[in-house]
């Protein structure tokens, strides 16, 4: 099994950003991915205990679309973070600075149906990332899986809807999903396979105009019996990994 694609969403739900290598830590998320979330007017994150909450505290491409047409680039140095959308004049702010939440807000609402929550702030968590987990996870895809989900579509998607950190070619369709409780290296790095990722709406939208477009979910669920693409790992053993690294499960 080879690495054929890195990606790290710095703000969850809002762009992904593909990368060449990646030094994973034990216990640690991807670094960088998912650091920062957006709150909503319902939201019941605390911004005075700050602490991991599950998605629906946050503003998500399955309930808002058009977020999943965002790609994002960071400077790691500043923390500036770059995004575009098709439909949007690109915006480069500092998640951190309060000063810079308005302009974010204001970028980002042409995005934001009307019936829905609106978003009301960038918030972080120091040490945690905000993955969808309980714990601090990294997600594995198989293209193999990827092809078999756009051929009985019938008809090409790309692989970025499925918002996963590490992509790994040359290997059969689904058999990620029998890892679970298995260790596999990639790199120098080692992940112990914790469940497979259970899928939603967004995987039906289009990531680049951000529009849903396929029928993702039923085509899971009446031609491959589940509603699941991918599987969350947890890092065990610190490590790097670079494009064209080797896999093993062991």
């Amino acid at each position: 099994m080879k690495v054929c694609a890195l990606y790290r969403h710095p703000i969850k739900s809002h762009g992904r950003e593909a990368i060449e290598r990646v030094h994973l830590s034990q216990g640690q998320s991807m670094p960088w991915d998912r650091v920062w979330a957006i709150t909503h007017e319902v939201s019941k994150f605390s911004t005075e205990k700050p602490a991991w909450a599950s998605c629906y505290n946050f503003m998500i491409g399955a309930r808002t679309p058009g977020l999943a047409g965002i790609w994002a680039k960071l400077d790691e140095e500043t923390r500036v973070i770059t995004l575009t959308h098709q439909d949007l004049e690109p915006l480069s702010f500092e998640p951190d600075n309060p000063k810079d939440s308005d302009r974010f807000l204001a970028w980002v609402a042409p995005l934001c149906p009307p019936n829905r929550a609106q978003p009301r702030g960038i918030v972080s968590v120091d040490g945690r990332s905000m993955t969808d987990t309980t714990y601090p996870s990294v997600s594995i895809m198989n293209i193999a899986s990827h092809v078999a989900v756009a051929d009985a579509l019938g008809s090409p998607i790309t692989k970025e809807r499925w918002r996963g950190n590490i992509w790994l070619d040359d290997l059969a369709e689904w058999v990620e999903l029998g890892w679970i409780g298995r260790e596999i290296s990639i790199g120098s790095a080692v992940l112990r396979v914790r469940e497979p990722i259970e899928r939603c709406q967004v995987t039906n939208t289009n990531p680049v105009t951000g529009q849903r477009d396929t029928a993702t979910l039923d085509v899971l669920n009446s031609q491959f019996g589940h509603q699941n693409f991918g599987v969350y790992a947890e890092v065990i053993t610190t490590g790097d990994i670079a494009l064209g690294d080797t896999a093993k499960v062991i």
